[in-house]
């Protein structure tokens, strides 16, 4: 039986895996951490339940995919509650934005802003459903795959900006930086990455899982092992062994080593070729040529659970801040940690109550930062005031009393990025999609010098976010399958 062993349980490495070994192929999962999920961890603490990761997720038909795989149901493992509004975009002068899967309610909310945007609003939605179709689960395994795509990167407008992709559609200046927003948080910024990177709503809507996204994760934890696979948690890979140009074996901290015929690694694409590939010469280029890249930002991330409930509080917010452009290039040019940065605002327990005691609420703030690289500064000195300037700011336009009210609070910072998930310079998304980083540019799914290396995950083509990880598990599995 062909064998293979995947680095690392996200969600890209767990997909990827559940692929295989329902293709019949012998599948290991090493995992470092003790628990699976790769950023989408969790904590409990004091009778709350925080997601560390998503709080929410998209096309759940790409999830229920896997258990069909091998005759199985998604819902039998897994409950999904669905989201409404999918997010509320929120400006300093109390302007809101609803966005949601009702079209009715959205049009009605765009004309609000602008209703001669309202038709522009429907054209953007057939253009990214088009852009996602074309290019989502397409590997672009060689330079000439891209070649043959350049009549559709020409007709979407590669080299163009989501921001300018979105402003050929609607003109509220609002409603643009609304639409745009999402790219953000796939670690591009909306006025400089790649045109191909505006789908930004995937079909199905937005869902909730019940229990918190820790619990999708552990079910599909759960259908691998069913389906034979093996997981080893808390035993991280130290060496991935070579010959000539095959991966022939993989080493862990535990002293476990195996044969296999393929490998995937679900890791960061630098530590893997600079320190798990360290006797390769081909790797070594491998992360020379990656560490030259332009590097996504990180994320400073806020979990707090407090007392009392919050009905007019949705699942998702954007808050906005004073700046927009400005705003992006202090954190994407100048290394600028600023005071007046976009928060993006989760509050699951107000479609999971389960998630927080009664009568009390859990809340995830996320706010993008410079990666290491460009603010090479103490994060253990600064992390205190970031939590309280990013408590300020909802205090300011939500819960006034919120420094009152909090039970318990816990960040995550660049520096745990780095240290945690071995993410080059604390980066949470891997090389920005630029249009010269995306599609055949960025990581590939299979390694061009080592012909049964292949990757997965943020790092690869398409990207970050819940999407384009799936999309990519799902290209690199039909390259391993011997399918594409």
């Amino acid at each position: 039986m062909t064998t293979a062993v995947v680095i690392g349980a996200g969600l890209g490495g767990l997909a990827l895996a559940i692929r295989l070994q329902s293709a019949g192929v012998a599948t290991t999962i090493v995992e470092a951490r003790d628990q699976p999920g790769g950023c989408a961890g969790f904590w409990q603490c004091d009778g709350y339940t925080f997601d560390t990761g998503p709080t929410a997720i998209t096309d759940p038909d790409a999830f229920a995919a896997l258990w069909a795989l091998s005759g199985q149901d998604m819902a039998a493992d897994v409950t999904l509650d669905r989201i409404e509004p999918f997010c509320r975009f929120n400006w300093p002068d109390g302007t809101n934005f609803d966005l949601g899967g009702n079209d009715a309610t959205v049009r009605a909310e765009i004309g609000k802003l602008d209703p001669a945007d309202v038709a522009g609003y429907a054209r953007l939605l057939d253009h990214a459903a088009g852009a996602r179709r074309e290019f989502g689960d397409n590997a672009f395994s060689d330079l000439g795959a891209m070649v043959r795509a350049v009549p559709l990167l020409a007709r979407y407008q590669a080299w163009r900006s989501v921001y300018f992709t979105v402003s050929r559609f609607v003109r509220n200046e609002k409603l643009r930086q609304a639409l745009a927003f999402h790219v953000l948080l796939a670690g591009g910024n909306p006025m400089t990455a790649s045109a191909i990177h505006a789908p930004w709503l995937a079909p199905g809507g937005l869902w909730s899982v019940r229990g918190g996204t820790n619990r999708l994760v552990a079910a599909l934890a759960a259908l691998f092992e069913r389906l034979g696979g093996t997981i080893r948690p808390g035993d991280a890979a130290v060496r991935i062994e070579t010959l000539g140009d095959r991966v022939t074996a993989v080493e862990t901290a535990s002293g476990w080593r195996a044969d296999c015929a393929m490998l995937a690694a679900n890791s960061d694409a630098v530590h893997t070729y600079r320190d798990l590939l360290a006797g390769s010469a081909a790797a070594r280029r491998g992360a020379e040529r990656l560490m030259r890249r332009r590097y996504s930002p990180s994320l400073f991330l806020l979990h707090f659970g407090i007392r009392g409930t919050w009905p007019g509080i949705p699942h998702r917010m954007v808050l906005f801040g004073p700046r927009y452009r400005e705003q992006l290039a202090d954190i994407y040019e100048h290394g600028i940690l600023s005071p007046d940065f976009p928060i993006s605002l989760a509050h699951p327990s107000v479609t999971d109550p389960s998630l927080a005691p009664e009568g009390c609420s859990t809340f995830q703030a996320l706010v993008p930062v410079p990666h290491l690289g460009r603010f090479p500064e103490d994060w253990a000195r600064i992390a205190p005031i970031m939590e309280r300037r990013v408590l300020d700011e909802i205090g300011r336009r939500l819960i006034p009393d919120v420094h009152e009210r909090i039970v318990t609070r816990f960040s995550h910072t660049p520096v745990d990025f780095a240290h945690d998930l071995h993410t080059h310079l604390g980066s949470a998304f891997g090389p920005e999609p630029l249009p010269a980083q995306s599609g055949w540019f960025r990581v590939h799914n299979r390694d061009d010098a080592i012909g049964n290396l292949y990757f997965v995950g943020a790092a690869t083509h398409p990207g970050a976010g819940i999407p384009g990880v799936l999309s990519s598990a799902t290209a690199t599995a039909d390259l391993m399958l011997g399918r594409a």
